[in-house]
């Protein structure tokens, strides 16, 4: 059986905690920001946790990341 490849385009997306749960990152955080308020950039940067139904799949494609 081969090994499990990481599905590359998720590498940079999430993050496993040391925990195991997965982080997320929000959008519009990229570009254009001198247009936003302080405050919603200030929410914009918390990374909240992934909802649970969707971290088995998750889990799956991010095989070879460990937190």
């Amino acid at each position: 059986m081969p090994k499990m490849k990481t599905h590359s385009s998720l590498k940079g997306r999430f993050k496993i905690t040391g925990t195991g749960k997965v982080m997320r990152y929000k959008a519009y955080k990229n570009h254009l920001l001198s247009g936003k308020s302080a405050r919603q950039k200030r929410v914009l940067g918390t990374n909240p946790t992934m909802a649970p139904g969707d971290v088995k799949r998750l889990k799956q494609q991010l095989g070879n990341i460990k937190g």
